[in-house]
């Protein structure tokens, strides 16, 4: 099951900032006038979407339990540049039951977002790993 899609405008100033927040020197997207967009920028969608924009958290489990294992991202081309608006929407693509190192279970979900163009043509996917254990964080816990 997919969540609704969402827009999302990969924007000039949002790559500069991502780029010094990343400390990158590159200069490709730090002074060009229509820079393409760091590998990793498309994580930002987080902040072009809302709990509609997901699968629903039922099928994929108790939010209070859920790690993020991995992500990666395949693009279809080079990475969008400034300039370019996008049509985003996550799916399900897999979800699987795994036995713990420490006798517990695990559900891993992959999730795929796919950004196309408006037109519909496939420009980059997201690809998630998210760990859904089989007990919450006992309160109280630290990192050490």
């Amino acid at each position: 099951m997919a969540g609704a899609p969402f827009t999302m405008e990969v924007e000039l100033g949002k790559i500069r900032e991502f780029a010094r927040a990343t400390k990158s020197s590159n200069p490709g997207y730090l002074t060009a006038d229509v820079p393409v967009s760091p590998a990793t920028f498309l994580a930002t969608a987080a902040f072009w979407t809302g709990p509609e924009n997901a699968p629903p958290m039922e099928e994929i489990g108790d939010p209070a339990r859920i790690l993020h294992g991995e992500q990666e991202f395949v693009f279809h081309g080079e990475p969008p540049r400034a300039g370019t608006r996008l049509v985003g929407q996550t799916r399900i693509a897999n979800s699987y039951d795994k036995r713990g190192k420490r006798g517990g279970s695990m559900r891993l979900v992959e999730l795929v977002t796919e950004f196309r163009t408006p037109e519909g043509r496939l420009v980059a996917e997201s690809k998630t790993t998210v760990i859904v254990t089989s007990q919450a964080p006992a309160e109280g816990l630290t990192a050490s």
